[in-house]
């Protein structure tokens, strides 16, 4: 598996549809995510928000994470703390989900964060996902708050951890 940052040339469509497979897992559990229904404009447009990695396996994108770094005043506080940037759009083709390719790229993208000068690393997620604010917790996410999307059915769980 290689993980590299998404290139010019690479399939916004193929992106989309992975995104949109791995999230129809929480779909499927009731919770509305951005990413069950994105389109494709909608990926181009959250790319260019930040760096954009991509895990690839045999020559196709099976993996994705988007590090953040532009953000909007009506974000969280904690997101707009100096020093943050912020893991969005973390999709893992759902056949591969379990083996460490999430592991890996959420190493990857702190990697990057911590190059670019970055103190720590936030996210959020459903309070009901409850596997995966144990995922987050087991790689040293620790709870940082709660906010309402209000595009969403459901109030996230904000998560932060501090980048050594």
């Amino acid at each position: 598996m290689q993980i590299r940052p998404l290139h010019a040339d690479d399939s916004f469509e193929e992106l989309t549809a992975l995104i949109r497979a791995a999230y129809a897992q929480l779909a499927a559990l009731g919770f509305r995510y951005w990413g069950t229904y994105q389109s494709v404009e909608d990926t181009r447009h959250r790319c260019a928000s930040g760096t954009c990695l991509v895990a690839l396996a045999e020559g196709r994108i099976v993996g994705t994470v988007l590090l953040k770094e532009i953000f909007d005043e009506d974000d969280p506080a904690l997101y707009l703390e100096p020093g943050t940037r912020v893991v969005s759009q973390f999709a893992i083709l759902p056949e591969l989900q379990g083996r460490g390719t999430g592991s890996k790229l959420l190493k990857e993208a702190e990697r990057v964060a911590r190059r670019a000068g970055a103190s720590q690393v936030a996210l959020d997620t459903a309070e009901g996902a409850a596997h995966l604010i144990a995922f987050y917790e087991k790689r040293g996410y620790r709870l940082a708050g709660t906010v309402d999307w209000h595009d969403t059915n459901y109030v996230s769980v904000l998560m932060a951890k501090t980048l050594d």
